[in-house]
């Protein structure tokens, strides 16, 4: 399945919008947005091109550089059906990575080949807190699954490509804590890691087919409605 910008746009949008329908009985104070970033880094996969060989494609994750490695992520909990420490989470996560030097020397004739604009994970999370009434830093865990929709970008002999796809599955696992700084703030650090299953159109009508495992620890701060 080929996306376009604007397509792919719209299916986040409306994936988000059918989130919000979901929760939109929830009570306000049940609900936090969360904006995080941090430092995210993925190790070597194997890639399968229809019309060439395998090779093993080495990943830099260059969070800090543009366009940045970041996240958004709502959460309902579960107060008003008597479960305080359960809830669910939409999670979009703008993820990226970069084909090292090194892979380019496995592929003749390749000179750009990156996921950077990037490789956008969204997901539906359960999450588990481990809060006590009277400590202000809470523990939590969570696992969820979701889509993945990369920005494909590949330059070979045969053409170029340059678009949005849909890629497939997104697997994702998250532990961290939390600190609340006020009644309606909190600041948090984790570890998040996706696995996402890729498999996208290219030029000359091959596919390409990879795996990519991203690991990242995140700093955020969450508003409480």
């Amino acid at each position: 399945m080929r996306l376009n910008t604007g397509r792919a746009a719209a299916l986040l949008s409306a994936i988000i919008t059918l989130a919000n329908l979901a929760v939109g009985s929830a009570r306000a104070e049940d609900l936090q947005i969360s904006v995080y970033g941090g430092y995210q880094t993925a190790p070597h996969s194997n890639v399968n091109v229809s019309d060439g060989p395998d090779f093993t494609a080495g990943w830099e994750g260059n969070s800090f550089k543009s366009p940045q490695y970041y996240g958004v992520r709502g959460t309902w909990w579960l107060t008003d059906l008597g479960k305080p420490n359960i809830g669910l989470s939409i999670d979009y996560t703008h993820a990226k990575v970069y084909a090292d030097d090194a892979t380019f020397g496995k592929t003749p004739g390749w000179t750009h080949f990156e996921f950077t604009d990037g490789l956008n994970l969204l997901t539906l999370n359960g999450i588990y807190r481990f809060q006590k009434p009277d400590r202000k830093w809470t523990p939590y865990i969570g696992a969820g699954v979701g889509i993945n929709v990369p920005h494909v970008e590949v330059t070979r002999p045969s053409g170029k490509t340059f678009d949005y796809e849909f890629g497939g599955m997104t697997l994702q696992a998250q532990a961290g804590i939390s600190y609340q700084i006020s009644e309606r703030w909190s600041v948090f650090g984790e570890y998040k890691g996706n696995y996402s299953f890729i498999d996208v159109p290219i030029d000359s009508g091959a596919r390409l087919k990879t795996n990519i495992l991203t690991n990242a620890v995140n700093l955020g701060v969450s508003f409480h409605f």
